[in-house]
């Protein structure tokens, strides 16, 4: 029987022969960092053989393949969520296509709420590592040895050369970031702000609705990831938190988006010497 993956990667590979070095997986509101991206091929995710659809606003539900800052890129415009009621295997799957596309870096965005008072909308937060709250896993059930190990190690999940290598660039052009923990939620309904307190309580910087699982999904399939968020509201929970809309979080996602898309200008040039199929 062909795998969910491979029937995938074969509907893709039908319409192109691209591949890809590096992908990227944009979120709410971001899909515009991929504007620049070169003579790019555009496949709906309907038109992709088992492909879960994006739902939410701001996901525009489409992979691209081309060329940006001379790597050869794989971007998801768009991701699915929990709370679009697929399972945690749903939203792994195309990550795992990624990887059968050839993709050995992956690099994930997210819209996020600050938890840390120091961060202020607008602003990105290279993350350093992540808290998953969701409840679930993307790894639950039988595993595939052909695509990890069934128990893969988490303690580095973001890689610390990729890691390094963003702060030494992005500090290098002048370009402003923060870093910090990530903690992933299922939504859709935001947080309380008790829980908010409770979230910036067990470490975290910033909260989102995403990102945990694939990040998962890509260390179990061999990736290496670095990820980014934007910083699109303040959610400390506090006396003077104030209520937050959608709308605000994709108005200011945009606007960290600008940042977000000249920090990978900058970044992915220098990845080339640290993505494992460049030896």
């Amino acid at each position: 029987m062909t795998s969910p993956i491979a029937k995938a990667v074969a509907s893709i590979e039908s319409r192109t022969e691209r591949r890809c070095d590096v992908a990227l997986v944009l979120g709410s509101g971001l899909g515009s960092v991929a504007d620049e991206l070169g003579d790019a091929c555009s496949i709906p995710y309907e038109d992709i053989e088992g492909f879960p659809v994006a739902t939410t606003a701001g996901h525009a539900g489409r992979l691209l393949l081309g060329d940006w800052c001379g790597r050869r890129v794989a971007v998801l415009q768009g991701r699915m969520h929990l709370y679009e009621g697929w399972r945690a295997s749903d939203i792994a799957l195309p990550v795992r296509v990624l990887r059968g596309l050839g993709a050995s870096q992956l690099v994930v965005t997210n819209a996020a709420g600050a938890l840390n008072p120091d961060f202020r909308p607008g602003q990105i937060m290279l993350i350093e590592d992540h808290l998953n709250f969701t409840g679930t896993d993307p790894l639950i059930g039988p595993n595939d040895d052909a695509i990890g190990l069934r128990f893969p190690d988490m303690s580095r999940a973001y890689d610390p050369a990729l890691r390094q290598l963003a702060k030494s660039v992005l500090d290098k052009h002048g370009i402003e970031f923060g870093t910090g923990i990530y903690a992933g939620v299922t939504g859709p309904s935001l947080e309380t702000s008790a829980e908010r307190r409770y979230y910036r309580m067990a470490g975290a910087d910033a909260i989102g609705m995403s990102t945990v699982l694939e990040v998962i999904a890509a260390v179990h399939a061999g990736m290496r990831v670095l990820g980014f968020s934007a910083i699109t509201n303040m959610a400390t929970g506090d006396a003077d938190q104030q209520p937050d809309t959608i709308e605000d979080v994709h108005r200011v996602a945009v606007v960290a988006g600008k940042t977000l898309r000249k920090a990978l200008e900058t970044l992915l040039p220098e990845m080339a010497a640290k993505d494992g199929n460049s030896t």
